[in-house]
């Protein structure tokens, strides 16, 4: 099990970088319209801000699992934004 710093690097890392895939999207696209990338980029903050709090969270009852679900949920979004910055 990776411990809470790590888990929050990791976080960091992965919201960070489909907000940098918008924003290289928005560049190399000028003419387009950007309030889908904007749309995009409001749902990675809300959802960075979603991961932050529940590894915050102290009222667990096993650790290992708590972190594992938190990791997989990662994994679950992280794939569907990325998804949506494809589709752009």
């Amino acid at each position: 099990m990776a411990n809470k710093r790590d888990l929050k690097k990791d976080i960091n890392y992965v919201f960070g970088s489909i907000i940098e895939m918008v924003y290289a999207w928005q560049i190399s696209n000028s003419g387009k319209d950007v309030a889908a990338g904007e749309a995009i980029i409001d749902e990675a903050i809300e959802a960075f801000d979603g991961f932050i709090s529940r590894v915050n969270v102290r009222d667990y009852d096993n650790a290992a699992t708590h972190f594992k679900g938190i990791n997989q949920d990662l994994e679950n979004v992280a794939t569907a934004l990325i998804e949506k910055v494809n589709a752009l």
